[in-house]
């Protein structure tokens, strides 16, 4: 049987996410957090729209798939994200515990595995290449546009 909620499905949801932030004038980064196959939260950077450097596409999710459980703890979850996760959002998903983190392009600059750290929970599985030309060239478009 096919199943048509797979990570490149999800990814595809993060991915709109990401279209949104980069119509708004925003590093076009998007989140979705999953649970049972069902989409709980979703978002996307808002760091120039709140004048809130914290606003990033997996605090904003995070927070929301919080409320939406009633529990600080994501351990059942799965973190869709088009770029690897910086040092800050990779601290609130340690504290959060999530499940599972899959995300699209590497950020060599910024992204966590830059770091040379652990940074994740120990329980958190993590994949890294999901729909990664795509979610990179919406990255290259938004910064050829802004140069």
């Amino acid at each position: 049987m096919l199943d048509i909620f797979n990570d490149e499905y999800f990814m595809k949801k993060a991915i709109q996410e990401a279209e949104i932030a980069f119509e708004k004038g925003e590093v076009p980064v998007g989140a979705v957090i999953v649970a049972n196959n069902s989409i709980i939260a979703k978002s996307h950077n808002l760091t120039e729209q709140l004048n809130d450097v914290t606003a990033h596409a997996e605090v904003l999710a995070i927070t929301s798939a919080s409320e939406f459980l009633g529990s600080k703890f994501l351990e059942d979850c799965t973190l869709y994200v088009t770029l690897e996760p910086c040092m800050m959002c990779a601290g609130a998903l340690y504290w959060s515990r999530i499940g599972k983190i899959v995300f699209a392009a590497k950020d060599e600059k910024r992204g966590i595995g830059s770091f040379n750290c652990s940074a994740f929970h120990p329980k958190t599985k993590i994949e890294s290449g999901v729909l990664e030309s795509e979610a990179s060239e919406l990255l290259r478009s938004f910064f050829n546009n802004r140069r």
